[in-house]
């Protein structure tokens, strides 16, 4: 995977992140589940790279 998409993972994680945090503050469950689920694809989508990168 190239640079791009590496950074567009890196926001997705940090976008999940605050999502995360905002909604744990404001006591707003599905915001705070969305956010977990946005860090959990960043994740996975940054194992493939992973992969990837090794096999190169």
């Amino acid at each position: 995977m190239g640079l791009d998409d590496k950074i567009k993972n890196a926001a997705q994680d940090l976008t999940g992140k605050a999502k995360e945090a905002v909604g744990k503050v404001t006591d707003n469950e599905k915001l705070e589940a969305e956010g977990r689920a946005d860090q959990a694809k960043a994740s996975v989508k940054k194992a493939g790279e992973n992969v990837k990168d090794a096999l190169n």
